[in-house]
């Protein structure tokens, strides 16, 4: 059953995760070009958009979600305010909102656009390829079948994981939303060592990447436990050992753990920012 077949699909935001969703819909085949509309305030964007995707594109907001059965939300934090008072009262009373608004809570929204049905979503960068890892929740008023119309656009960016409690969405932020940043530096970090040992650049990022590509997916194959796996290649006395407990000695997983709390903090931070009045000190921007 195509779920998403006759829907129409209005993207509020254009850019590099709209970008990803709308990508992997027209991939997968989920959707055709006419049945996507995307909004940008910034003309340079919505060319891009309308000539890699082949969707409509527009200015106004009130214009793209008219006639929308399923409305995604792709705005920075920081302007959800003024485009919820763009669209209170103007999405279709039968309409899904789909939020990929890091930190906002289910209730902000609904509040700004005076409407019940929403899904929250925590998605990551690797969605822009399909590999993505989204973390998502709804409001009791999103219905069985909404739920299956979301399901299928998570599943065209990757994975996704429903939970019941709304805070797991903060955590998915510090975890996976935020993960990739982990990813990189450390991948950065073990090219720049290996370029100290004598290795060219691009040799030390072509070993070092597909190095953890291949460690990725043989542990997501693997039925062991992370740590049984680092111990098959850790010998007694021998360079892995060496290696973790220098990485230990340095307090990684202190630091590790201390980033992600930091990342959790944070994003409750956005979500309180967005219920505070604007002359709120915590409405500071820095």
């Amino acid at each position: 059953m195509k779920y998403l077949e006759n829907k129409n699909i209005a993207v509020i935001g254009s850019g590099n995760m709209a970008g990803a969703i709308i990508g992997a819909l027209l991939r997968n085949k989920e959707l055709n070009p006419e049945q996507i509309t995307a909004s940008d305030p910034y003309p340079e964007q919505r060319e891009r958009v309308a000539k890699k995707y082949g969707v409509t594109v527009t200015g106004d907001n009130s214009e793209t979600v008219k006639n929308a059965d399923i409305v995604i939300l792709s705005v920075k934090p920081q302007v959800l305010a003024s485009v919820s008072l763009e669209l209170k009262g103007k999405i279709p009373a039968n309409s899904l909102v789909f939020s990929i608004v890091a930190g906002m809570p289910i209730a902000t929204i609904q509040k700004g656009l005076s409407h019940k049905a929403v899904i929250r979503t925590m998605p990551n960068t690797p969605a822009q390829i399909s590999a993505g890892m989204t973390v998502w929740t709804a409001s009791n008023e999103v219905s069985d079948s909404q739920r299956q119309e979301a399901k299928v656009i998570l599943e065209a960016m990757g994975k996704e994981l429903y939970v019941e409690h709304e805070d797991s969405l903060n955590m998915a932020t510090a975890v996976s939303g935020t993960g990739p940043t982990y990813v990189f530096l450390l991948a950065e970090a073990l090219v720049d060592a290996a370029v100290h040992l004598g290795f060219s650049r691009r040799d030390a990022r072509l070993i070092v990447l597909e190095t953890i590509k291949g460690s990725v997916e043989f542990a997501v194959q693997s039925d062991l436990h992370l740590a049984q796996l680092r111990n098959m290649v850790t010998s007694p006395g021998g360079t892995s050992a060496e290696a973790i407990y220098q990485l230990e000695k340095g307090g990684m997983r202190t630091i590790l753990s201390k980033a992600v709390w930091a990342a959790y903090q944070k994003s409750q931070l956005l979500g309180k920012k967005a219920e505070d009045p604007p002359d709120s000190p915590l409405r500071v921007e820095n």
